[in-house]
């Protein structure tokens, strides 16, 4: 049985690019996931992947509403292709909650589908967190699959090993790769002390995007957004010495012009923490 559906008749579309981010893993602050939810306001859905298939409930709750004591609504998580029409190209938008199960199918079916629909590039965008302050513009690491993708622009590899637990985006960037499709990818990186959403790394993810598709996209809202949200965190900062100090060990390990791409060491140790927070904060009370 399929893992998706298609909503419609799957359109003609001229040379269409995928772009693919979850939520999750990968998705420090919810970078790339919030830029992802602006590029796929009123676009139209294409596919539905089945959330029975590739879901563990258990952790990953669907939300429940409860309305004046009863129970009134269930929000359940979900995977869609959708199709943008965003500055005079066919963009394919893969977006939703980062599937649990069966990622090896899953990318199976999602490179025969995206075969399908003549697609000639695939993009990741992600967020990690990094020893980065938020007093600087926000570093975005890039990958490519081969030599020749990236414009000068974009050329921050990490360098040495990388070694951390995957993403269900890898597994589906690999797959669509070992089939010959080129692909890149844009990693945002986030303050380690930054909570909730991240303007500036959502910002810094579309700019890169727009810069390598050559296309224009309306983002000063945005940078409005990331303008008052640099703002609060320049207050609480004033606020609290541990944060300022911290702020300023950051800063010493930045170079006079702009912050030094970190080593593969740094950033999977920084990867490591963050993953190890996350178990602590989400370990129940004993």
């Amino acid at each position: 049985m399929p893992l998706y559906a298609l909503e419609n008749e799957l359109p003609s579309l001229t040379d269409p690019v995928v772009v693919a981010a979850f939520d999750g893993w990968v998705d420090a602050a919810a970078a790339a996931s919030s830029a992802m939810e602006r590029l796929a306001a009123d676009t139209a859905v294409l596919a539905r992947f089945d959330v029975d298939a590739i879901y563990d409930y258990r952790s990953r709750r669907p939300v429940l509403d409860v309305v004046d004591g009863r129970l009134s609504d269930l929000v359940w998580p979900e995977l869609l292709l959708r199709h943008a029409w965003l500055g005079g190209r066919d963009v394919l938008l893969l977006t939703g909650a980062e599937p649990d199960l069966r990622w090896r199918a899953l990318a199976t079916e999602v490179r025969e589908l995206l075969a399908r629909l003549g697609v000639v590039q695939w993009i990741s965008l992600g967020a990690v967190p990094a020893t980065v302050p938020h007093t600087r513009p926000v570093p975005v690491m890039a990958t490519a699959s081969r030599d020749g993708l990236l414009g000068p622009e974009d050329v921050r590899r990490p360098g040495g090993l990388l070694r951390v637990p995957s993403a269900a985006l890898s597994a589906l960037e690999l797959e669509v790769t070992a089939a010959g499709m080129p692909a890149v990818g844009f990693f945002a990186q986030v303050p380690p002390y930054v909570g909730g959403g991240y303007a500036a790394a959502s910002l810094a993810l579309l700019e890169h995007l727009a810069r390598h598709l050559a296309i224009t996209l309306d983002l000063d809202d945005l940078s409005d957004l990331a303008a008052r949200e640099r703002t609060r965190y320049d207050q609480a900062a004033a606020a609290d010495p541990e944060t300022q100090e911290m702020i300023a060990r950051l800063e010493a390990m930045a170079g006079e012009e702009e912050l030094r791409l970190p080593s593969g060491d740094e950033l999977a140790r920084e990867i490591q923490r963050f993953l190890r927070d996350r178990t602590d904060e989400e370990e129940p009370p004993g």
